[in-house]
């Protein structure tokens, strides 16, 4: 899916301006991020890995309900930085 970001030059307008459009079109239209997604291949996992992580994510939530449960460690909310 290719996106076309076109700026025309108006007549009193320096190049750096015109420049300076281009690149806020490109940014608004989100072909960088898209460039970057694409830009190294990984393979999809199979279902079997696909499973165990899931497994293994399942666990660790557990553990640490229980561990909130407990009284061990003080239950975070919110994102991490």
């Amino acid at each position: 899916m290719a996106t076309n970001v076109q700026v025309t030059k108006n007549n009193n307008e320096s190049s750096a301006n015109v420049i300076r459009r281009f690149t806020k079109r490109v940014q608004g239209a989100g072909i960088i991020p898209k460039v970057r997604g694409n830009r190294y291949y990984s393979r999809t996992k199979s279902k079997n890995v696909q499973r165990e992580d899931k497994l293994k994510k399942i666990e660790k939530r557990e553990k640490y309900e229980k561990m909130v449960k407990l009284g061990k460690i003080q239950e975070f909310r919110g994102r991490r930085r």
